[in-house]
């Protein structure tokens, strides 16, 4: 769980248990995401996914979007990389294997937004977009929200080219002549300049190539690599 509150489900998946229907050995991901849900109290059927694709795009999900995703990839809203809600008992899904997922809750309005951030989505400012879309959807705040990070890939191994320094002003380390990405503390630097409170701001701190007994990491291996879920559902 990143964050508890009793109209709120919010938690994200480990290894060995690949939840992707497209990457990685998908044998028994239906079956993984089954038994993952229903420990959560989710029908597995009700999922909703998104194909991300590393870019800035946000949906709002409704009632007609259950199910989108839950038992083939196919089915999936189409390039998306964030999901937003204001409808109980619809469960939002993002899949990770080093890219971060920012969970969004907003208590005031029962509103919660669920982002999939890699650097190209970061360097979009996705986390932006999604908060706004909540501010223009549901009249949230900024300071209401509470956030949570999952795990990720962390400054202390995501080395990087020196390309990168066009395209973050911060978030970049350099160590031994080699330059590292901070993506949590882009993001969370992002929400802080919207107005989000730094005590609302709860971080696993996991690094998914430090603890890759833990959790996929595509940076660790490869194409062959599964996928964690990241969920959350407004109960």
């Amino acid at each position: 769980m990143i964050f508890k509150h009793p109209d709120l489900i919010c938690a994200f998946s480990q290894r060995p248990k690949n939840m992707s229907l497209a990457f990685g050995d998908t044998r028994y991901s239906l079956l993984n995401r089954k038994k993952f849900l229903a420990s959560l109290g989710i029908n597995h059927q009700d999922l909703v996914c998104a194909k991300q694709i590393h870019s800035s795009r946000v949906a709002y999900v409704c009632e007609k979007d259950k199910g989108r995703g839950a038992l083939s990839y196919d089915s999936a809203i189409a390039d998306t990389d964030a999901l937003i809600t204001d409808k109980k008992n619809i469960p939002l899904a993002i899949f990770t294997a080093d890219c971060l997922s920012i969970f969004l809750y907003d208590s005031k309005t029962a509103s919660i937004g669920l982002v999939h951030a890699g650097w190209q989505s970061t360097k979009e400012n996705i986390t932006t977009k999604t908060v706004k879309l909540m501010q223009n959807k549901f009249n949230t705040k900024p300071q209401d929200l509470d956030v949570g990070f999952g795990p990720a890939i962390r400054d202390c191994c995501y080395e990087v080219g020196r390309e990168f320094q066009d395209f973050f002003s911060d978030g970049l380390k350099l160590r031994n002549n080699k330059s590292y990405l901070d993506l949590a503390g882009i993001n969370k630097k992002e929400l802080l300049d919207l107005g989000v409170r730094q005590e609302n701001i709860f971080d696993s701190r996991a690094c998914t190539l430090c603890q890759n007994n833990a959790f996929f990491s595509f940076r660790k291996e490869g194409e062959s690599c599964g996928r964690m879920m990241s969920v959350m559902m407004l109960k």
